[in-house]
């Protein structure tokens, strides 16, 4: 993609305008570091251009706060209090999804994950969001925990114009079929290799 030209134009009938406005499905997946906060990253950059934000952390507790959650949340009561960028909300499996607030539901991770897919899948049919970051949710679909043919099916079907990022490792090939965008992040180097524990501002 030399100077940001696509290297293939596909006879589709499209415009070069049509196209570059469709919308993304991302994967962010491989055993390297920075799956989530390259995700993160897109969720500012959405931010900026007013878009409605949505984070679905499955498999972080929910009492361990991300500095990015922080970042994400303020410049959501930003937008509340003066228009500027969009909305953001973020949700975290956890004990139970933050929009349910259950209590002892952490022995029950399958059927949490089944209800935050199932809370998704409405929110893709009532296109509530122009970006989703779908967390860590290779490691359900890995587990069994939600299907991964409903996922593709749902995802490669959505309407209208919803930006879409999945990050987790083991990425099912099914997923990695229907994204139109796949990063694999491959470890060269991290600090652990030699006993250094993550760090604020580097880890969280």
């Amino acid at each position: 993609m030399p100077q940001g030209r696509p290297s293939v134009v596909p006879d589709d009938g499209l415009t070069t305008r049509q196209r570059r406005n469709q919308p993304v499905l991302a994967v962010h997946t491989g055993d390297g570091k920075g799956k989530s906060t390259a995700a993160f990253g897109l969720a500012l950059r959405g931010w900026n251009q007013g878009w409605r934000i949505g984070v679905f952390q499955f498999v972080k507790s929910a009492k361990w706060r991300i500095g990015e959650q922080t970042v994400l949340e303020r410049l959501g009561r930003l937008h509340e209090e003066t228009g500027e960028g969009g909305p953001v909300e973020w949700h975290k499996m956890g004990s139970g999804w933050s929009w349910s607030r259950r209590r002892g539901s952490d022995e029950d991770h399958a059927a949490d994950a089944a209800e935050g897919w199932a809370e998704i899948k409405r929110r893709l049919a009532e296109q509530t969001h122009d970006l989703l970051i779908l967390d860590e949710f290779t490691y359900p679909i890995h587990w069994g925990w939600v299907d991964v043919e409903d996922v593709v099916t749902a995802l490669r079907d959505r309407p209208g114009r919803q930006h879409v990022i999945v990050t987790g490792r083991r990425a099912a090939p099914e997923l990695l079929e229907a994204a139109d965008l796949v990063t694999e992040m491959t470890k060269v180097k991290h600090p652990m290799d030699a006993g250094r524990k993550g760090q604020r501002g580097i880890e969280w």
